[in-house]
């Protein structure tokens, strides 16, 4: 599974502050093909040795997203449910470490647009001043409202923020950290409800899905959503636009897998497998078709990643 930025940020704190004088002039970027290796090879179905398997008769065999995958690595998909746009974390390398990552110019957030039925060129999102670094991911995003996690510059360690979306770019970010005894990992939110992962105590083992409602616009105490929950780790939840499907990723046999949990009566339900076999971080579109991250290994080490879509049938 992809290093969580949760994780590999603790690498970048005193880097980030060494660094200043690199451009995130967003007319100055070098594209995201430009960075790629030059030996890369792009990985296709036909040399998947772990191809993602499918468990569900919902949904047609999962296919790569041609007009958004390259060589490098795409990540972390998030389909907003009132924009018709994709986020995703991209980086041109895997081998590289993070700390490297920071000044290639291309590791972050990026945006495809759904026009006339087909996804757009991604265009780079870009979430600090011109001169200053940083290192974004986690994306959420709900009308013209971004939170995303972020080392940067001024700040020691990984911090949520949030942006604004105005006149044709996102705007305006600023902290917009949570109690810190919350300890919220990669989240979603859906009306006054906020999933997210952490491995904080009086969980069940490793990451466990946790759930913050919000009472007189005050984000009230975690709760563990135990039905969802493992020994393993879970995570990187996602809630349908309907607040009727919790959808996670859980490791099974060794890898990540996609789990849906329905809510019946008010009460998740124990979750059901979708895709096994390196699928992770799932994301729905309006039309139920369901995005996630695959990552392509062979002799254990990680080559690339790719997002793909399961088309509901």
């Amino acid at each position: 599974m992809k290093r969580s930025f949760l994780l590999f940020f603790f690498i970048l704190i005193l880097l980030v502050s060494s660094c200043a004088n690199k451009t995130t002039d967003p007319e100055k970027l070098p594209t995201r093909q430009s960075k790629i290796p030059s030996d890369a090879v792009k990985m296709t179905p036909e040399t998947d040795v772990y191809p993602p398997i499918l468990h569900s008769d919902e949904y047609e065999k999962p296919v790569p997203l041609a007009l958004i995958d390259t060589a490098g690595a795409e990540d972390s998909p998030f389909i907003p449910e009132d924009r018709d746009e994709l986020y995703f974390f991209f980086t041109p390398d895997v081998k590289v470490p993070a700390e490297k990552q920071l000044l290639d110019g291309v590791t972050g957030i990026y945006v495809s647009k759904y026009i006339g039925g087909v996804w757009q060129e991604p265009e780079r999102v870009v979430l600090q001043k011109k001169g200053k670094l940083s290192l974004d991911g986690c994306e959420f995003v709900e009308g013209n409202f971004m939170l995303f996690c972020s080392a940067r510059e001024g700040y020691a360690g990984i911090h949520w923020f949030s942006a604004e979306y105005k006149d044709g770019k996102w705007t305006d970010w600023k902290n917009a950290d949570f109690k810190t005894d919350y300890d919220v990992g990669e989240l979603h939110i859906h009306g006054d409800e906020l999933y997210y992962h952490s491995s904080r105590a009086g969980g069940k083992g490793g990451l466990d899905i946790w759930k913050l409602s919000k009472i007189n616009g005050e984000w009230q105490e975690p709760e563990n959503v135990e039905i969802v929950n493992s020994e393993d780790n879970e995570g990187w939840p996602y809630v349908s636009s309907d607040g009727q499907e919790l959808w996670f990723t859980r490791f099974y046999m060794g890898s990540p897998a996609v789990f849906k949990s329905k809510r019946l009566n008010g009460e998740w339900q124990e979750p059901e497998m979708i895709i096994s076999q390196f699928a992770g971080e799932p994301t729905l579109d309006k039309n139920g078709n369901l995005y996630f991250v695959h990552h392509y290994y062979k002799d254990s080490v990680m080559l690339e990643a790719d997002i793909y879509v399961a088309y509901k049938k």
